[in-house]
C-alpha cells in the first residue's frame, strides 16, 4: 500500500508539469483527474519551442515511457542558435548535434501537450474547468469551478502556473520583480510574411542583443514564429503601456523609441505581428522561500518557483518536479502523505533555488552592457 491507494487526486492545470505528473501517477495505478481551464484540447498553444534537458524534462519523459513519442514529435534543428548584434550582424552561428554537450532537443508546446494527453486514460482531463475556489471538506477539498461545477479530492496539486489559485493556500510568499519586462508577439506564416527574418532564423532561434536589451525570435513547427523583446523597466510600467500593445501604430512607435539605433529590419516583426501583443513583467520567487507542508495540498512548476525564461529551465523544472513528486507519493517507505510531500517540497525548493539563482544571473547578464561577450563566452 502506498500513500495514494484509494485516494482521489486532483491536478489543477494541464501544462507540461501537470500532465507529466498525471501520466506518472496513472502508471502507478492512481485515481487522478486534471482540471484545465482551456475549453478543449484544440485550443492553440502559445509560446516558443521548449528545449528539454537530459537530466530533467527528458528524464521525466523517459520514466513516463514516452521517449519514442517524443522522438516522433520533436523538431530536429530547432536548437540552432544565431547570436546577432542590433545591426543584424551574425556573431555566432551554430547548430548542435546529438553528440554535443549543448544539444537540447526542442519540441513545440502543442505537440508536447498532445503526446502527454494521448498517454492518459480516457476522460482524465476535465476541460473548461476554471478553478475559482478550494474549500476544506472532511480530510480533503471541494473544488469549485467558474462553470458552476464542483469536484472532490483527497489530495490537490497546483500545476496552475504563475497566477496559481493553489499557492496562496500553501504560502503567502510573493515573487519579486526581476527588473525586466518582456513584450511577446506571434507572426504567422513567417516564410511569406517576414521572409528575411524567416531565412535568418533557419528553423532555429535568434538572440539579438544590444543596449542592455534583448530580442529573441524562435521558429515554430506550424510555420509561425514567436518573438520576445526584453528591456529594463520599472515593475508597474505595464500599467502605463497596456493599451499601446493592442494598437500597431503605438507599438511601432514604442519599438522605435525603445530600440533606437537598432536596424530597421527588426521593425518588421511588429509590423507583421498579430495583435494584441502580450506584456510580461518577469518575476522570480525568493531564493530562500520556505513553508510548512500541508497533508493534502502541494504544487509544482511556476506555481512553486516562478522564474524568468532566460535559462530555459521553467518547463524542465516543472517536469522534474512531476517526476520527484510522483516518486515520493508512491514510495511505500513514507508512512503518510504529509511526509512524502515534505520530502518532495524540501528537495524541490533546494533545486529550484539554485536554478533560479543561475536564471537571475543569466537575466542580468543578457540585459547588461557586456551581454554579447557574455553570451558568446557561454557558447564558446
Amino acid at each position: 500500500m502506498n500513500n495514494i491507494t484509494n485516494k482521489k487526486i486532483a491536478i489543477i492545470g494541464g501544462g507540461p508539469g501537470g500532465l507529466t505528473l498525471t501520466r506518472l501517477l496513472q502508471q502507478k495505478g492512481a485515481n487522478v483527474n486534471v482540471y484545465e481551464r482551456d475549453t478543449n484540447e484544440h485550443v492553440r498553444v502559445q509560446g516558443a519551442t521548449l528545449d528539454l534537458h537530459h537530466d530533467s524534462g527528458l528524464l521525466a519523459l523517459q520514466e513516463a515511457g514516452l521517449m519514442n513519442a517524443f522522438k516522433a514529435a520533436y523538431r530536429p534543428g530547432a536548437d540552432r542558435i544565431r547570436i546577432l548584434d542590433k545591426a543584424g550582424t551574425i556573431l555566432f552561428d551554430d547548430g548542435f548535434t546529438a553528440s554535443d554537450d549543448l544539444f537540447r532537443p526542442e519540441i513545440d508546446r502543442g505537440p508536447l501537450r498532445k503526446l502527454l494527453l494521448d498517454s492518459l486514460q480516457p476522460n482524465t482531463v476535465v476541460w473548461d474547468s476554471h478553478l475559482i475556489g478550494l474549500t476544506p471538506s472532511g480530510n480533503g477539498w471541494q473544488l469549485d469551478f467558474k462553470n458552476d461545477t464542483t469536484a472532490f479530492a483527497d489530495l490537490v496539486i497546483g500545476a496552475d502556473g504563475a497566477n496559481s489559485k493553489i499557492r496562496p493556500l500553501i504560502t503567502s510568499i510573493k515573487p519579486l520583480y526581476s527588473g525586466v519586462t518582456i513584450v511577446e508577439g506571434n507572426v504567422y506564416d513567417s516564410e511569406t510574411t517576414v521572409p528575411a527574418i524567416h531565412t535568418l532564423l533557419n528553423g532555429g532561434k535568434i538572440f539579438a542583443l544590444g543596449d542592455e536589451k534583448t530580442l529573441i525570435v524562435s521558429s515554430k513547427g506550424d510555420g509561425s514564429l514567436v518573438f520576445y523583446t526584453g528591456s529594463k523597466t520599472d515593475e508597474f510600467w505595464i500599467h502605463d503601456h497596456e493599451n499601446a500593445f493592442s494598437n500597431r501604430e503605438q507599438a511601432l512607435t514604442w519599438f522605435q523609441e525603445t530600440f533606437i539605433g537598432w536596424d530597421a529590419a527588426w521593425l518588421e516583426l511588429i509590423e507583421k505581428a498579430s495583435f494584441p501583443l502580450t506584456i510580461r513583467p518577469q518575476y522570480c520567487m525568493p531564493l530562500d522561500q520556505t513553508w510548512d507542508t500541508l497533508p493534502n495540498l502541494t504544487m509544482l512548476g511556476d506555481a512553486a518557483h516562478l522564474m524568468p525564461p532566460y535559462a530555459g529551465e521553467g518547463v524542465n523544472m516543472a517536469m522534474l518536479d512531476a517526476l520527484e513528486l510522483s516518486n515520493c507519493l508512491t514510495n511505500e517507505t513514507f508512512t503518510d502523505t504529509q511526509s512524502a510531500i515534505t520530502t518532495y517540497e524540501n528537495q524541490m525548493r533546494l533545486r529550484a533555488s539554485e536554478i533560479a539563482r543561475i536564471t537571475l544571473e543569466q537575466t542580468n547578464s543578457l540585459h547588461s552592457s557586456e551581454a554579447i561577450s557574455n553570451l558568446l563566452e557561454l557558447f564558446s
